[in-house]
């Protein structure tokens, strides 16, 4: 699964791996060898972040709806009193 990235995403990352190969390994790299380091990590690497990311959505949405339910329970009237 490749990731779909805007132009403007795309060319801040191709930027930001520009300056990791040069502060990293003192190497100036152009462009299109940015874009397929860019691909290569998508291709190989985008289906295992894309899922963990959604583990970490469905947890947090779980204690939300946990939080959902108290706050509901509370809502109920006592019914020991009448």
């Amino acid at each position: 699964m490749i990731l779909k990235l805007s132009k403007h995403e795309k060319e801040m990352l191709i930027s930001e791996i520009q300056k990791f190969f040069y502060e990293e390994h003192d190497k100036e790299i152009g462009i299109i060898a940015a874009e397929k380091v860019l691909d290569f990590f998508l291709e190989n690497l985008g289906s295992v972040v894309y899922n963990k990311a959604l583990d970490n959505a469905k947890i947090w949405f779980e204690s939300k709806m946990e939080d959902i339910e108290f706050d509901y329970d509370l809502l109920y009237k006592d019914v020991n009193k009448l």
